[in-house]
């Protein structure tokens, strides 16, 4: 098994961790031929420490684990790509991703948080609010209610929402509709972790429906 990927002397491959819902690109780390084949086992990322010599379950401490969604190679087998659900921040420093500083004409700058993630990872991001707010509520959320009060509740929610916007565009008011939309998306995102749904599935849905 592995017989494609390239470890090298000391039976390392390095391995690219990317964000399945942002597409963020998380952390950098390694793993050998024991570690990739937990990781295949588990369904959370494990690495092998080059610091410490010892294999390495990110998050078995901090809580922060890694749930693998997809394993790819590039096309020299040199490298892994680990596509996963980021629960919590990936870098130790606290912040979601490893890769926060940038390098500029004017030198180091720090880009906290997830910035860049513009568009359709708007709508990524919203979702994995929705599964923190599952994981460790919070009082007075309103996800939480939602989520509390179970699928009957989601779907009247959804139902209102989808014809509120069915009204704001019957109007022709294009703030509305668009105010509304982003309504109706988030209660589609609330009713999706609710039924155990990703943005990935949808959307390798869509690309099946193109072939």
């Amino acid at each position: 098994m592995f017989d494609d990927i390239k470890f090298d002397e000391r039976g390392l491959v390095p391995c690219v961790t990317q964000d399945v819902f942002t597409g963020e690109v998380l952390m950098l780390a390694y793993m050998n031929r024991e570690t990739l084949q937990m990781t295949l086992e588990s369904g959370y990322a494990t690495y092998f420490s080059r610091s410490r010599q010892e294999v390495w379950v990110k998050g078995k401490h901090s809580g922060n684990m890694q749930k693998v969604v997809k394993i790819k190679y590039d096309c020299d087998g040199d490298t892994i790509l680990l596509l996963v659900e980021q629960k919590g921040a990936a870098c130790h420093t606290g912040e979601k991703t490893c890769f926060f500083r940038e390098i500029t004409k004017d030198g180091v700058i720090e880009t906290k948080g997830a910035e860049g993630c513009v568009g359709a990872n708007a709508l990524l991001k919203d979702y994995q609010t929705i599964l923190d707010r599952r994981d460790n509520p919070k009082e007075d959320s309103y996800t939480n209610y939602l989520l509390t009060k179970g699928v009957e509740k989601i779907c009247k929610k959804v139902g209102e929402e989808s014809s509120e916007v069915i009204i704001a565009a019957m109007k022709h008011n294009k703030e509305e509709v668009i105010y509304e939309i982003s309504d109706f998306m988030y209660h589609i995102s609330v009713l999706m972790v609710e039924q155990g749904v990703t943005w990935n599935d949808i959307f390798e849905e869509i690309e099946k429906r193109r072939k």
